[in-house]
């Protein structure tokens, strides 16, 4: 017997689609869902290129301020990007890693709920999908890592209900420094929107607990 969702302890993938996906973002998923899994001539299953990362409302696992602290901010804490509870108000976007390629590709609608100028989604909202991108590509590449710094270009605003293609790649790896290049275009690549050069240093669990 299956247990309902709000009794079930496995933790909810917010990557999957849901009802609130438009046609171009489901057209995008299934394009690069079918590159993860591909099937031989001798009708086996085997890894594609590239991969789906699945996405969940929490992240934190440590916390500055002591294991106390920690305890208590763990108790309550959520990936905020996933803490909507209306499907389609906010971010929806799932990511896909190429490992061979070192690069990262993520499908993101702008719902109601990041509105900048009016019609348009926010600046800030955009920043936070790169960082969320560029971020979660710098960590697979070089393991837990901080944002140090993020240098964005706007070229064009982004309207919302809209489905578009943050691309990211690695520049290089100097040490703790990952350099990341991510570029934000419509689906076609046609028109594009923003572009970004992303440092992220390498960190450990003292770099966490400490601050430093």
């Amino acid at each position: 017997m299956t247990l309902p969702s709000f009794l079930s302890f496995k933790p909810r993938d917010f990557s999957l689609p849901n009802s609130s996906w438009g046609s171009e973002m489901m057209r995008m998923y299934d394009h690069y869902n079918s590159q993860c899994e591909v099937e031989t001539e001798g009708g086996e299953k085997q890894e594609g290129k590239w991969r789906r990362l699945p996405s969940y409302n929490r992240l934190l696992k440590y916390a500055t301020g002591g294991l106390y602290l920690s305890k208590m901010i763990q108790s309550n804490a959520r990936l905020f990007t996933r803490h909507i509870r209306d499907p389609g108000a906010a971010f929806e976007y799932v990511l896909f890693v190429n490992s061979e390629e070192q690069k990262c590709v993520c499908i993101f609608q702008a719902g109601h709920l990041l509105e900048g100028p009016p019609g348009h989604v926010h600046g800030g909202a955009i920043a936070t999908m790169i960082d969320t991108v560029t971020g979660t590509h710098a960590t697979v590449l070089s393991g837990p890592v901080m944002t140090a710094n993020l240098n964005i270009n706007y070229r064009s605003p982004i309207p919302l209900g809209s489905t578009v293609l943050l691309e990211s790649s690695l520049d290089k790896k100097e040490g703790r420094k990952t350099f990341i290049r991510c570029r934000v275009t419509s689906t076609d690549g046609s028109k594009l929107h923003s572009e970004t050069s992303a440092l992220f240093l390498s960190i450990t669990v003292s770099h966490l607990l400490l601050g430093v």
